[in-house]
């Protein structure tokens, strides 16, 4: 291999060689930005700390390449270290740099200071604070200067917020390195999105624009906020670095120190993710989520699953709004649209800018619909037999897994079968969840009609006269307490099913010896019936329905017909989140084989799935991540749950230590506001009904042992796992949640007053408070 490269030389494969610095300078002048030309000087140019004869040789033919064109040309000779200018470390002046040097033995001096600068002290220490260990390996960079009047910076993001409404920038006279080392006080300047309006000293209006121009397009092509060095020579803008914002990224991925909030400023939201979510998810379990999300995003970083923050997951909502906002010129309209799945965002909430264009939107998001299109009607078309289908190959396929013996077996059944049937069962559960739409409409369109609350009322009996598959753990456990069920069938129709489904390290119910028999056992000492529940709530439906027909005698064939669909798309929304976690579930299985083949046990949650694959493959470099992985995981563990909505920069550790701290809400960009002690509290109406209660607040489901019949349980949030406990509750009332959740159907299909969504009652309520709960208006009054 030639040892050194040309900018326009550098192919693909040799970028990660060049180190950050050169690879992206040649990136650029590739892509046709002003950039000075110059060349790399690759690692294998040298042999121990000299530069070997050929790679010598090299040099001075680019050189005189160089010189031919520009006579009298002075050169600058950088570092290009390996770990240098990435997102997680920028290694700024932290190696020598050398300016305006002429005759080759100059240069040749200035390549070895430049080279012997990585076994600096204060390089070391940086290294093994940023944990890289690759960071003496390293490039030199050889460029041609050019003489400039102005040298300046360009953030194209705020450093500190994220904030992408403005680029942010400074400037001296002469060269750059006066302002790197602040030798000499910066002229400031800004540039306004969307337009790039200026604001700044008049001296460098004229080339604003064109550097405006040349920022907005670096960020788009790089795909994330850039730090660029330029500078002004002979009238001409000049690009001579960039690197992406270092303060702005998401944490370690080594060591799982992941925090997706820090990497600008978004707008995130858990109010259904969090619910089906609610616990801190473990390596393994994040990059599955992120694989299958990237699979069905529709918009580049846009992610409505696998968001994380500090192990907990969130959707991006900023990204979607803005892509909204930019297709239809209204971001109340994006509000609106995004409301009915996620809830209304509280008054006071700013909303994030974003730098998207309707023809950019457009041309970024028209790959991925027909791709996510034609994946939903691919598995639509199959859906009821994909149902029916899935249970039995489950069983088959955890079977397959036990009996293998050999890693290379493993692999091959991953790729070529639980892979495979993994995400076209996440296609299926997407597709479900389009149905939510049907109710959501019409429930709106009776509250027009009947008022919220009978409107729910109505909507209370979605099953018909079967039973929706969220409701199935409980009224299983209820037919396994009547004789009408053997444990045996119970656990194979709801086995899977259980607060924690979607973390893989933890049990599901099928694997706990005596879980069932602990739910049996508190159902019955509760003296409630669920079967007479059901019929209650059937009468009030009834009841609903008379009252109905009696005022719209005209719009009672269209209600059916409405009720009709709305009962179809829920049990096809409930069956198919079933059967999702059915076969994500057998990713355990496939996980703790694979911990069992290769020694690692229940550290194979601590890998992502793309290093188990490599570690099945033979390749166990990425195991020494995993003491570290689970000493952030068991820190992020003993937070406690963070707000529902997230705007901005969170750092978690600093806002659990704030006593008047919110659980409804957090916005970086405005100075905290102690949440309201008014009597009341407000959130969605979950389920139709009235009642007085005293409150008993639960932090997991495995308290419920805790939780009298006739009490009011409160907890963060509910999730199918929970539904057992509620036969036993006069209410319930939950921080995270939507109308359209699967706890608040499971209490309507119950009757059983909810209020979901309220963001703070776990925080303003106590266990021993007297309350009334009016499911119906989404209102809970402290009494």
């Amino acid at each position: 291999m030639n040892p050194v490269k040309s900018f326009k030389a550098l192919t693909p494969e040799l970028w990660i060689l060049a180190g950050g610095k050169g690879g992206m300078l040649a990136k650029m002048f590739q892509m046709g930005y002003p950039v000075p030309e110059g060349f790399i000087v690759l690692p294998a140019a040298f042999q121990g700390e000299e530069l070997t004869e050929k790679a010598w040789s090299e040099i001075q033919v680019h050189l005189e390449t160089i010189r031919k064109k520009h006579e009298g040309a002075l050169f600058a000779v950088r570092s290009s270290a390996l770990g240098e200018d990435s997102t997680q470390a920028s290694f700024a002046g932290e190696f020598a740099t050398v300016l305006n040097v002429k005759t080759d033995q100059e240069i040749k001096e200035a390549i070895y200071t430049v080279f012997r600068s990585r076994q600096a002290e204060r390089v070391k220490v940086y290294s093994s604070v940023q944990g890289l260990a690759q960071s003496e390996q390293m490039a030199v960079v050889i460029q041609l200067m050019v003489a400039p009047e102005m040298s300046g910076v360009l953030f194209t993001a705020d450093p500190i917020t994220g904030n992408l409404a403005q680029m942010i920038g400074n400037y001296v006279h002469g060269l750059g390195e006066q302002l790197v080392s602040g030798e000499a006080n910066a002229a400031n300047f800004k540039l306004s999105r969307p337009k790039g309006k200026y604001e700044g000293p008049e001296e460098f209006k004229k080339y604003a624009a064109k550097l405006y121009q040349y920022a907005v397009r670096l960020e788009r092509e790089m795909g994330r906020p850039q730090d660029i060095e330029w500078a002004v020579a002979k009238g001409k803008i000049y690009l001579l670095q960039a690197r992406p914002i270092t303060t702005l990224t998401v944490g370690n991925l080594g060591t799982y120190e992941i925090n997706e909030s820090l990497a600008g400023d978004d707008l995130w939201v858990n109010t259904n993710v969090g619910e089906a979510i609610p616990d801190v998810v473990t390596p393994l379990t994040w990059s599955m989520l992120r694989d299958l999300d990237a699979k069905s995003s529709i918009l580049p970083n846009y992610y409505l699953w696998s968001g994380n923050i500090c192990g907990r997951i969130y959707s991006n909502i900023g990204q979607r709004l803005a892509a909204i906002t930019a297709l239809y010129g209204s971001a109340k309209l994006g509000l609106k649209l995004l409301g009915k799945v996620f809830g209304q965002l509280p008054e006071g909430l700013t909303i994030p800018v974003y730098p998207l264009s309707r023809l950019d939107t457009i041309k970024v998001m028209i790959p991925h619909v027909k791709c996510y299109l034609r994946n939903m009607r691919a598995v639509s078309k199959n859906m009821a037999q994909f149902l029916a289908d899935t249970p039995e190959w489950c069983r088959r396929m955890k079977e397959k897994i036990r009996s293998i013996d050999t890693k290379e077996e493993l692999l091959t059944l991953w790729k070529q079968e639980l892979e495979p049937y993994t995400t076209k069962a996440w296609w299926g559960l997407l597709v479900g969840g389009s149905k939510a739409v049907i109710a959501l409409t019409l429930g709106k369109k009776l509250a027009k009609l009947v008022g919220t609350e009978e409107a729910n009322t109505l909507l209370s009996n979605l099953r018909g006269n079967s039973t929706l598959a969220s409701l199935g753990p409980v009224v299983g456990i209820s037919r396994v307490l009547q004789g009408e069920m053997s444990r045996a069938k119970y656990f194979q129709q709801f086995g899977h099913r259980g607060p924690h489904e979607f973390e893989l390290s933890i049990p599901d119910p099928a694997e706990e010896e005596n879980w069932l028999e602990r739910q049996v056992a508190e159902a019955k000492a509760s003296g409630i019936d669920v079967e007479v529940l059901l019929k209650q709530q059937r009468a009030q439906y009834e009841a609903a329905w008379e009252r109905f027909v009696a005022r719209f005698p005209k719009k009672v064939k269209w209600l059916e017909k409405q009720i009709a669909k709305a009962s179809e798309a829920a049990r096809l929304r409930e069956a198919a989140r079933s059967e999702f976690t059915r076969v994500f579930r057998v990713i355990r299985t496939f996980a703790l084989k694979a911990g069992a083949l290769t020694g690692y046990g229940e550290d194979i949650f601590f890998l992502y799935i793309s290093e188990v694959e490599e570690l099945l493959s033979g390749g166990d470099d990425k195991v020494k991540f995993i003491p570290a992985r689970k000493e952030n995981y068991e820190k992020f563990k003993a937070l406690p749950p963070f707000p529902t909505i997230i705007r901005g920069r969170f750092n978690p550790f600093e806002w659990a230590k704030d006593p008047q701290r919110r659980m409804d809400f957090y916005d970086s960009t405005v100075p905290t506001v102690t949440a309201s002690d008014a009597e009341t509290l407000k959130g969605f109406a979950g389920a139709a009904g009235r009642v007085e209660g005293v409150v008993r607040i639960l932090a997991t489901p495995e308290e419920g042992e805790k939780l009298q019949p006739g009490e009011i349980l409160v907890a963060t949030t509910t999730n199918v796992g929970w539904t057992p406990l509620f036969p036993r509750a006069a209410a319930i009332i939950t921080d995270v949640g939507a109308p359209l959740s699967h706890a608040a159907i499971v209490a309507r299909e119950l009757g059983i007053p909810a209020v979901v969504g309220c963001g703070n009652a776990t925080l303003r309520l106590k266990t021993g408070d007297k309350v009334f709960v009016d499911g119906g208006q989404g209102i809970v009054r402290i009494q």
